[in-house]
């Protein structure tokens, strides 16, 4: 039932830009790590750079799992369901490459992709790029169909008014916070240091 793809055709890269919501999956090289799933979104957020090629524009959360496992040891997979119209599974696994945004290359890479771009600049956390050693596709027959409503507005809303009542620093010490390691200790984000009067 399911396929082994040489690349990213036209046709699966048109289904892939269609799908409202992927999910990454990683997993630190500690056996007592904890493995991580994170959806990611919008529609439009991963890109296909070429046909064994994808990056997403990964944007600011309550932790850094991904970021700190991909650093460690590259191993990700992105993985995509069909939640309407014919049942399928997409699976894309590689090795990742994080450059987070206080990268001197971070801004030349958001100028050549074409992601969504959140309201608030301060929330973009970071492009990872992947290059895929395993592209597949399974049945979906279990996963069941739901309706795509839109977007939600929330991320958008809680960073305006963080930076509105705290300034811009207030973003730098949210993700200095929960964002700079793991749960596992691993190290994440890479942030600039503030210093408070």
């Amino acid at each position: 039932m399911g396929k082994v793809f040489d690349g990213i055709d036209e046709r699966l890269e048109r289904w892939i830009a269609a799908q409202p919501v992927f999910f990454v999956g990683t997993a630190p090289l500690d056996a007592d790590g904890h493995v991580n799933v994170s959806p990611k979104g919008p529609v439009g957020a991963l890109q296909v750079l070429g046909p064994r090629t994808v990056a997403y524009l990964d944007l600011l959360g309550s932790g850094a799992e991904t970021i700190a496992h991909v650093r460690e040891n590259a191993r990700i997979v992105i993985m995509l369901c069909a939640f309407e119209g014919p049942p399928r599974v997409v699976r894309l696994h590689g090795r990742g490459e994080v450059v987070v945004a206080s990268d001197p290359g971070f801004e030349g890479l958001l100028r050549a992709y074409d992601f969504p771009q959140p309201t608030v600049p301060e929330t973009r956390r970071a492009i990872v790029t992947v290059e895929l050693d395993r592209i597949a596709d399974s049945c979906g027959y279990g996963v069941p169909l739901m309706s795509y409503q839109g977007g939600r507005e929330h991320l958008d809303l809680w960073a305006a008014k963080k930076v509105r009542v705290g300034g811009p620093e207030a973003l730098l010490e949210y993700e200095q916070k929960y964002n700079s390691v793991s749960i596992d200790g691993l190290p994440a984000v890479d942030l600039p240091v503030t210093v408070s009067d």
